[in-house]
């Protein structure tokens, strides 16, 4: 079997990464992946924002992403009692998230590996735990995802599938030969105590070259996206810092959330325009009052009065020759008696087809 470091982070993750600056002495920074040269295979890709996309939704996926370039992991100017070359120190930093179309339901995982070749075909569990795994796939030292406060010590326990991106450090001391596994949320100091704390020489486990990268799986067809943000990396020094300003976006999930700003402005506009309303209908109602026709009170005593053909029919006891009082041109003339109010009024009937005593009627009122 050929020698391999796998720091397993034992779930579906998405990893995200930006652009490569890298430098001979073994050292680069991806803050965000979109002009990346990273060596790629399975179903790995890089979105059009610059993810990281190690698996996709299909049933039983892989992805593996890898520094181009393999990287000198032995010093071979220090040597060990057995003449073999030293292991130099090396420290990486990441920023990853897993997405599943489930909430908390994931499957296998992800891990950041150090190997002598970029093809790899490995898959741990999807247990929610760290774990180191050296030459094997069962981890030599796991422990439940999270990280200790800086303020009391507590473990503040994370899950990796909370579909929030997550920061993790690995540091090699070669001199003391410890290795550490760090876990944060993102935008978090690094935490002084770390997760996982290791002594293990890696001087005879190293090959003299190794590829660096990161292996995903995707199994139980639950839908899991495994994104990687930002990734840097140094040989015999600290990772170069991420800027968290620069790491591209995650997906949104679930349907678009409804703007505020319509929450805000929709009722104001209702309210607005019921408001206009009433005014219009007021004004409208005072102009009609301003300028209505006033009746006086003498007009309803003296004034002239619209009868109906009824009360006139009953006030003449139906036009009755008794209350006939004569005979003109263009009609006849009857008293009456409105019984409303008692009050004696004559009543010219014009015959309907006569045009002329309108007229004359007309003319006399």
């Amino acid at each position: 079997m050929q020698p391999m470091l796998a720091l397993g982070l034992l779930l579906l993750l998405s990893l995200d990464g930006g652009v490569a600056v890298a430098a001979e002495d073994g050292q680069f920074a991806y803050q965000g992946f979109a002009a990346a040269n990273l060596t790629l295979d399975g179903v790995a890709a890089v979105t059009p924002n610059g993810l990281l996309l190690l698996t996709d939704t299909e049933y039983q996926t892989t992805g593996h992403a890898f520094h181009p370039a393999p990287l000198r992991f032995l010093d071979s100017s220090t040597t060990m009692t057995n003449s073999a070359a030293m292991a130099r120190s090396f420290s990486a930093s990441f920023v990853f998230a897993i997405r599943s179309r489930y909430d908390g339901l994931t499957s296998y995982g992800l891990a950041f590996v150090v190997a002598p070749t970029s093809n790899l075909s490995a898959a741990e569990s999807g247990r929610n735990h760290i774990g180191i795994d050296v030459n094997s796939l069962i981890s030599r030292q796991a422990k439940q995802a999270g990280y200790y406060s800086d303020e009391n010590g507590a473990f503040q326990e994370l899950r990796l599938n909370s579909r929030q991106p997550l920061q993790v450090w690995v540091d090699y001391d070669a001199q003391v030969r410890q290795l550490n596994v760090t876990l944060a949320p993102v935008q978090l100091p690094k935490p002084k105590i770390p997760l996982l704390s290791e002594l293990i020489g890696l001087s005879s486990i190293m090959a003299d070259k190794m590829y660096v990268g990161f292996s995903a799986s995707e199994g139980w067809g639950v839908g899991t996206h495994h994104y990687v943000l930002g990734w840097s990396f140094s040989l015999d020094g600290p990772a170069p810092l991420l800027d968290f300003s620069k790491l591209p976006v995650l997906p949104r999930l679930g349907p678009k959330p409804r703007s505020k700003i319509l929450d805000v402005v929709l009722p104001l506009a209702v309210t607005l325009l019921v408001i206009a309303m009433l005014v219009v209908i007021f004004f409208f109602l005072w102009h009609r009052r301003r300028f209505a026709e006033v009746r006086e009170d003498w007009e309803d005593e003296f004034g002239p009065h619209r009868f109906t053909y009824r009360d006139l029919f009953h006030a003449t006891e139906g036009f009755s020759g008794t209350n006939l009082l004569g005979v003109g041109g263009f009609g006849r003339v009857y008293r009456g008696v409105l019984s409303a109010s008692n009050l004696e009024v004559v009543v010219k009937r014009v015959s309907h087809d006569s045009k002329q005593g309108i007229r004359e009627f007309m003319q006399r009122w």
